[in-house]
């Protein structure tokens, strides 16, 4: 389907069009329609199906086309992280590069200044805040955020923050809302605490399940099963004697982060990390670099697997093996997007065996296991069933 056969406003077909999209992807066309009748929906969608356009064309055609305070907030987008209130901010700037929308993004990090902008615009009214629940908190506490006018709100990448440990953070921004509003609710997975969460929130909610379980076929995925000293070198290996034109390795641990960064760049590899130490500045110029290929491997935690829009992704390597089986998705997920192919490394250890296991259980089929250059030395047959899997969670 076309986004012209959708009946949105010109002015947002515009920017559309300005921004070289055509059709509507799937999730896009499942949840726009309910969206532009009014109706509320959960909806269970991964990232880079499209779900940040799904929600923000629909509520930019409702705000263009429907009453509306210019001195109210109207609609409101809570988010896990920065970087994702960052990437909706840039999505809705895009969108809405035709139309009179105001739009701002308030999250933690920045200096004073960024916080002056942030009461300014709350106080004297905007039409799309995009948030994470903390600064939003901070603001609120202040009493001079707008909300009795709020018509719209959207919660993105909601189980992401349940696990971050922001459900106390959303009840209390929920009480400073009007009763009487629309809700849009997105989550990648759908346990009972989204269940919760969603009873609460929603009203007589359309139900659309996009998620997918597995990762995306044209995505190669080997794992090799290593010692825990080994994992260093064999990633330098890697990234030395191929050019490849974006990676991304994620560890669990922010000191694994920092730890192999700096040996990365010790072997003279154009290498940055993410983290949430990192001031909020550094952060967005070291995404920034990446994007514009000054640097072509990110060493990151989870922070950067959901939410963030960088293209172009050829190759992930897990330098840990994740905590969850559907973070390995989505960890993996951030290559081959836009019917792109791409590669996903996973090293294994002793320790770790017992994880990749039950990864294998979720993708219905045991990944391939790659082979080791002999100069590495010897190393450990996978063989998962003896080891313990004490302290792993899976997501049913």
């Amino acid at each position: 389907m076309k986004f012209i056969d959708l009946g949105l406003d010109p002015r947002i077909l515009e920017g559309i069009d300005a921004m070289g999209y055509e059709n509507a992807t799937e999730v896009q066309q499942q949840v726009m329609l309910p969206i532009l009748e009014g109706k509320d929906i959960i909806a269970a969608a991964q990232t880079g199906t499209g779900k940040t356009a799904a929600f923000l064309l629909p509520l930019l055609h409702r705000l263009l086309t429907s009453p509306h305070h210019a001195g109210d907030i109207n609609a409101m987008v809570i988010v896990p992280t920065r970087e994702l209130a960052i990437q909706i901010a840039e999505s809705i700037e895009g969108l809405s590069y035709f139309t009179d929308v105001s739009s701002i993004a308030v999250y933690g990090g920045g200096d004073g200044n960024s916080f002056v902008t942030e009461k300014k615009a709350l106080t004297s009214g905007v039409d799309i805040v995009v948030c994470t629940p903390g600064r939003m908190i901070a603001h609120l506490n202040m009493g001079y955020v707008k909300l009795k006018g709020l018509k719209y709100l959207v919660l993105d990448e909601a189980d992401r923050m349940l696990d971050m440990g922001f459900s106390d953070d959303l009840s209390k921004i929920f009480t400073f809302l009007p009763a009487v509003r629309q809700n849009l609710l997105f989550s990648a997975t759908m346990p009972s605490k989204m269940r919760v969460l969603a009873k609460k929130l929603l009203h007589n909610p359309v139900e659309i399940n996009i998620a997918i379980s597995k990762p995306p076929e044209q995505i190669v995925q080997k794992a090799f099963i290593v010692y825990e000293a080994q994992k260093v070198p064999i990633i330098i290996d890697m990234l030395s004697s191929k050019k490849f034109s974006k990676v991304i390795v994620f560890c669990s641990k922010k000191l694994n982060v920092k730890q192999l960064t700096a040996k990365l760049k010790s072997a003279n590899l154009l290498v940055a990390e993410i983290h949430s130490d990192l001031d909020q500045k550094s952060r967005e110029q070291y995404l920034q670099d990446f994007r514009n290929q000054k640097i072509n491997i990110l060493v990151a935690t989870d922070v950067l697997s959901r939410g963030i829009d960088i293209d172009d992704i050829d190759l992930v390597i897990n330098y840990d093996v994740p905590n969850d089986g559907e973070d390995y998705i989505h960890r993996i997920g951030r290559t081959a997007r836009a019917a792109t192919s791409g590669t996903a490394f996973t090293l294994v250890d002793e320790k770790e065996q017992g994880k990749c296991a039950v990864i294998e259980q979720l993708l219905g089929a045991p990944i391939l296991k790659g082979t080791v250059p002999a100069e590495f030395g010897p190393t450990p047959n996978y063989n998962p069933k003896s080891i313990p899997q004490k302290g792993f969670n899976r997501r049913r």
